[in-house]
Formats: structure tokens, sequence, C-alpha cells
């Protein structure tokens, strides 16, 4: 197929149309094109930032957010007190007890997803997987519904991964993927230099600008401006943003990916950056849970309250909602393995800053962890509680290509009580 006929197939082949076009054109590689939009904000907005930590695999939540008194639940987990009455937390927390007057505990978390990939979908789109659509994370919703931020950053970028898309949305609303947070951006030293650059930059805006005219099409557009973008981006001091390595606390984060993930998302927040996302894995604790919560869950507790301490310190938190997520829980009874499995019936998920009352413990199971007794929250209501919190319109309806509606959260419902 010849690369032109790309531009108008679906989006990821307009995609795909945009980053072969720029490395043919200029020998410029950039991992995914981002875009200034112009798209009507929302009045009303509370957080302007989101950091959102996916934990995948599955967290126990009985090691962590809720434990129980029932030792035969627990194994060699034990119950600490935090800085709050009513919070506690499994014993490999501790880092996080004294920041739990900042948190928000959701203990009523519940779906009926028990499968890692449509568990993980649900909980960063608030759509149930479907074969002939794919959703948008929270980035490129919040930018569609409030509109570009800055010139030169992207207005999401996605921390622990080293590819994206933007769903049925335009291809330029992709959040930028960084694999490596230490790493910094991929692939951004152009091929030529000087004039020839130039020249290239120049063919290729016009080549996008006769397809467009000749095509009435406005797809190829996209990528005429992600030229320019990237050219600007490589021509200013932005990418100094994503360089972690002059940060002086890096080792109180942890000197591990998730850590280093959240001192890049603190930084990039900082920097204007509104929706970070940063997916860390190693929860999927079949065998050995003993194990896996001394391994996962230190450092997961250390990077979290090294974050809220930093955001907090540098006058950030109340702006910047933080959440933690994951696709479900792990089951009450220990296998033969000494492990846990999946278990979607209850889990716990995590709110804090971006005017969120800290020190609240929302929903409750039952003694056992099995069931949920009181205010259950579905993956749609976690995202809805997102969206509400950076003040998106939950209501507003988006087309897809093909013209079906969408609104952000598939009409998931905020967990509202959670904000001063």
């Amino acid at each position: 197929m010849h690369i032109a006929e790309l531009a108008g197939k679906d989006p990821f082949s307009r995609r795909y149309f945009m980053e072969m076009t720029a490395k043919l054109s200029f020998g410029l590689s950039l991992s995914v094109p981002f875009l200034p939009r112009n798209f009507r904000a929302q009045d009303g907005k509370k957080a302007q930032n989101l950091i959102y930590i996916y934990l995948s695999g599955g967290m126990t939540h009985l090691d962590t957010f809720d434990p129980k008194k029932d030792k035969g639940v627990m194994g060699r987990t034990e119950m600490i007190d935090t800085k709050v009455d009513n919070m506690k937390f499994g014993m490999h927390l501790e880092p996080l007890a004294p920041h739990a007057d900042k948190l928000a505990v959701i203990n009523s978390m519940t779906s009926t997803n028990g499968a890692h990939e449509q568990g993980q979908y649900v909980m960063r789109t608030g759509y149930e997987k479907r074969a002939t659509i794919v959703h948008p994370t929270v980035g490129p919703w919040a930018e569609t519904l409030l509109g570009k931020r800055g010139k030169e950053l992207p207005d999401s970028v996605l921390v622990g991964q080293s590819t994206s898309n933007a769903g049925f949305m335009d291809p330029s609303l992709s959040p930028l993927p960084i694999a490596d947070p230490s790493g910094g951006v991929p692939n951004t030293d152009p091929i030529v230099e000087g004039d020839r650059f130039q020249r290239r930059m120049e063919m290729a805006r016009k080549l996008g600008q006769q397809f467009t005219e000749k095509f009435k099409y406005s797809g190829p557009q996209s990528y005429v401006e992600y030229y320019d973008q990237a050219n600007t981006l490589l021509a200013g001091d932005s990418l100094k943003a994503f360089d972690i390595s002059g940060e002086s606390n890096r080792s109180e984060y942890g000197e591990n990916r998730l850590g280093q993930g959240c001192l890049l998302a603190r930084r990039l927040v900082e920097h204007g950056v509104r929706v970070v996302e940063v997916v860390a894995g190693g929860w999927d604790m079949h065998q050995d849970i003993d194990t896996g919560t001394q391994n996962r869950v230190p450092e997961f507790a250390t990077a979290l309250a090294t974050l809220l301490r930093d955001l907090d310190e540098r006058g950030l938190l109340d702006t910047t909602l933080v959440a933690v997520g994951t696709e479900f829980g792990r089951t009450p009874v220990i296998n033969m393995n000494n492990g846990r499995d999946h278990f979607p019936a209850a889990y716990s998920c995590v709110l804090a800053g971006g005017g969120v009352k800290g020190g609240t413990v929302y929903g409750e199971t039952d003694g056992q962890g099995r069931k949920v007794k009181s205010n259950p929250v579905k993956p749609e209501d976690f995202l809805a509680t997102m969206g509400y919190g950076l003040g998106l319109d939950l209501e507003e309806v988006v087309y897809s290509p093909t013209q079906r509606p969408f609104t952000f959260a598939d009409k998931g419902k905020p967990v509202t009580s959670i904000f001063g």
C-alpha cells in the first residue's frame, strides 16, 4: 500500500502515516505525535493536573489498604496503625502511614473483569474492552474536553510503556510514551542538521497541504502540525523537563522504575504537563505472596509517600490529583503455592491531593475482604471521580470517526463525597 493511502484509513493507519512520513522526509523519529488542539475548555476545574499511578497485575488489597483481623486471611501480613484512627494498613505500607491524612482510600472497588487485559483496560479507559473499537485513556479525553495547554510540551505522558495511542480520537492526542523514566524522551536526535533539515521540513509541509487540498481530507493536516510541533520542541528547552538526572532527591523516591517514574511525573506536572500515567508491574502474586509483598509494597509506599511530600513542599499537591489504581484485588484464601489469585469482587484504590479530603476511608468490605458491604465503586466510577476532580464535563458527548457517541468514563458516577 502506498503511504499516502494510509492517511484516509483508520486512526492507527493515519498515525503510522504521520510517523513514517516524518522519518522519510527529514530523518526525525519521535515516539508519538503531540499537536496543539483548540477545543473548548470547561469551567469549574478543580485539580489542574493528574498523576495516575497504575499498579499492573492486581494489587493485593488485604496486604495493603484493607487489612483484616482474621489471621487466616492475612497470613504473615500484620495490620498497622496510621496517622488516621480508622485507616489501617498492611505492615509493608509503613512508609506511607504518616501520610494517611492526605489519602482517600476506596476499599469498595468491585469489577466483573478477572483477566489482566480486560481489567486494566476498563481501569484506564472507563470502558469495557471491545473488539470493534479502542477507547482513549484519561490524557486524550482531558485534552479534548479542556483544550491544549502548552505550546511545546505534550498534554499527557505515559511513563513505563514504550507505546501509546489515543483510541478512536485523533492520533495527535496520544500520550507521549517514556519507557524508561531515567532515559528522557527517546529518538529525538535529528539524523540531518541545519539547512537540510529545514528544507525537508518545508517539503513535508507542502506535501501535506497539497494532499489536504486535493482530497478534501483534514487528516494529513495533523502531520503538518506535528512537524512544526516537533521542531519547536527540539529547538527549545522543553526536553529538559524529562531529565531527572539533576534531581537531588532521586534516591528518596527509590532507585527503581516506579520510584523514578513518580519523580518524573512530579517534574512533568511542575513544567505544565496536565496528565501523567505511571505504569508499574509486578503485582501478579500467584506464588509466594510474602516475598512479593516484601519486594513491591515498600517500594510503592516509599515512592507514593515521597511524591506526596514533594508535591506538598512545592505547593503542587492542592492542584495535583494523585490516583492509584489496579485491575483487581487478590483472593482472601492463600493458595497452595502460598500466593493469592485474581479477585475482582473487592479491591482498593487511592486518591490524594487535588481537592480530596485526606484521612477518608470510603466503602467497606466484610471481615474477609471478600464482599463489598457498602458504597460499591466500579471502575467507570473511579475514572469518573478522576474526571470530576479535573473538572471534565462528564456528560459531554464526543463522536468517534464512525459517529458513535461516547462520554468520559462511560456514564460512571463520581464519588463526590471524598472532595472537600
